[in-house]
């Protein structure tokens, strides 16, 4: 396993080993140890499925709040997409950033995600899968959306969305957001 550190404080990229012959291939997507030899020591508890039928689809900007934050370990298991990453913590020196990369069946990284962030991203192929682990359970009340379109935060979508959910839509901007949450 390799890992790599992004531009924004925590987030890494993750290349596991493939194994590979003429009946396919191999991977450990996960295992605890070889992430603690890396200095990942994160406990998860859950792991999470999705599937979107279309190119074009968005997921995100999501985030829960603490004291259930979550951190994220996101891999795209069939097609494709872009996975996009925003540094919410107003304490970092990285605030506002934001990170993308492909993640895809082929390339086979994963994006370790942690406490504090906002998290999307758009499929670029159709009937893309996505896992992800977390480390804290799913909670209505500290579930938070931003506006995946916000200027402030210019983020390149490399595609047109095309399917996107009402809660998506309606998200607020960045700057809203701050203000209702980090008064």
């Amino acid at each position: 396993m390799n890992s790599f550190n992004t531009d924004l404080d925590g987030v890494k990229v993750i290349e596991n080993k493939v194994f590979g012959d003429e009946r396919g291939w191999f991977t450990e997507s996960y295992n605890h140890n070889m992430y603690k030899e890396n200095g990942i020591y994160t406990k998860f508890i859950q792991d999470n499925h999705s599937f979107s039928k279309y190119k074009g689809t968005l997921r995100g900007l999501h985030l829960q709040l603490y004291p259930k934050a979550q951190t994220k370990l996101v891999r795209c298991t069939r097609g494709s997409i872009f996975d996009v990453a925003i540094d919410l913590r107003p304490e970092s020196k990285t605030f506002k950033q934001s990170y993308g990369i492909i993640l895809s069946e082929t390339n086979q990284k994963q994006l370790l995600i942690p406490k504090g962030f906002a998290h999307g991203f758009i499929t670029l192929e159709d009937k893309t899968e996505v896992q992800y682990k977390v480390d804290e359970h799913y909670s209505k009340e500290h579930d938070r959306s931003i506006a995946w379109n916000d200027r402030i935060l210019g983020i390149d979508w490399p595609t047109e969305v095309n399917v996107i959910s009402d809660k998506d839509r309606v998200a607020p901007t960045l700057d809203t957001f701050l203000e209702r949450e980090y008064k």
